[in-house]
């Protein structure tokens, strides 16, 4: 059964809508990790729609056509279709019991136009999708974000997502995993820094740092006002297959590696090359400072680190040195 709501109604309704983790007055919302892109804490979810909203009761789904957005703390979520999934929600062990008398209307299931039992628990984004915060934005054809996981998956041609150090890209899918600050990319995928390093491989796995360190205080509020926005500085990335380490000054080439951004460390395993202008030594495994340009390549077992240094580029200025 599918009913067509006016927007006024339909928005009305899912400003109460309760969603795990969020108070039905908007009181009372416990503390929300700081995290980007997530909207598993925090308030209630706003929907809206400039088109027709409708209501499935028997697939338990709303509807949002034409300019759809929702809004949950700081993170906006912009498609041209938005899809909330609904189910029951569970009784509160610690709430009154409701009176016997239901009425002799009343049939069992029966929740109403809305479903005044269901909550929140999927959403999905169709066409132009757009998701962001004060500081991180995310783009993609199509997304999924599961409310209890915490998890978003994005996919569609240029998927993006950046952050005020660094941008991810990817041609397959882009994933986001809020509750261990895990971004994925499958596809071609590449990270660039502000500071013109990039890592490039065909599954790029990034671990963004704990925000303990910038805990909301009442005098300190994160920019969304709530604690839920900040923006997540990468610690460490992992890589598989063809994967790429560049800076402006080398390049270094594996089949799987990981790179530790802090201290500007990587470390490469299998058909390693790293080459610095001309120079280039070839191994089974390397550890290779970004910064100073510095390799230390290992051969494979019974066998020997093969190079070639050009004497000019010995001679010339240029950092990065191989041992």
């Amino acid at each position: 059964m599918r009913r067509l709501l006016p927007a006024l109604t339909l928005g009305t309704l899912l400003t109460g809508l309760p969603v795990p983790g969020a108070s039905i007055t908007g009181l009372g919302v416990p503390s929300a990790r700081a995290q980007a892109i997530d909207m598993s804490h925090g308030e209630q979810v706003n929907i809206s729609s400039a088109g027709p909203q409708t209501y499935d009761h028997d697939a338990q789904t709303v509807t949002f056509v034409d300019q759809a957005r929702a809004i949950r703390g700081d993170v906006t979520i912009d498609a041209d279709q938005l899809i909330g999934f609904l189910r029951k929600k569970a009784p509160d062990p610690n709430a009154p019991k409701p009176a016997e008398d239901q009425g002799a209307d009343k049939k069992p299931g029966d929740d109403g136009a809305m479903g005044g039992s269901m909550e929140l628990y999927r959403m999905e984004a169709i066409g132009h999708v757009h998701i962001y915060t004060s500081t991180d934005q995310a783009w993609g054809d199509k997304a999924l974000y599961d409310i209890d996981q915490a998890v978003l998956v994005m996919t569609g041609k240029a998927l993006k997502l950046t952050t005020p150090q660094d941008v991810m890209t990817a041609r397959d899918v882009m994933e986001y995993h809020a509750n261990t600050r895990m971004s994925v990319g499958r596809g071609d995928a590449t990270v660039t820094t502000n500071d013109g390093k990039r890592i490039k491989a065909d599954v790029l796995v990034a671990f963004s740092k704990p925000d303990s360190a910038q805990t909301n205080t009442p005098q300190s509020p994160a920019p969304g006002g709530d604690g839920t926005a900040r923006s997540s500085k990468l610690d460490r990335a992992y890589a598989w297959g063809h994967v790429m380490l560049r800076t402006p000054n080398e390049t270094a080439t594996g089949d799987r590696g990981v790179y530790v951004f802090d201290t500007q460390m990587a470390r490469l395993i299998g058909h390693v090359h790293v080459t610095s202008g001309q120079n280039q030594n070839n191994g089974a495994s390397a550890i290779v400072n970004m910064k100073t340009g510095v390799a230390i390549m290992n051969p494979a077992p019974g066998q020997r680190v093969e190079g070639l240094v050009i004497p000019n580029e010995a001679a010339s200025s240029k950092p990065g040195t191989m041992q």
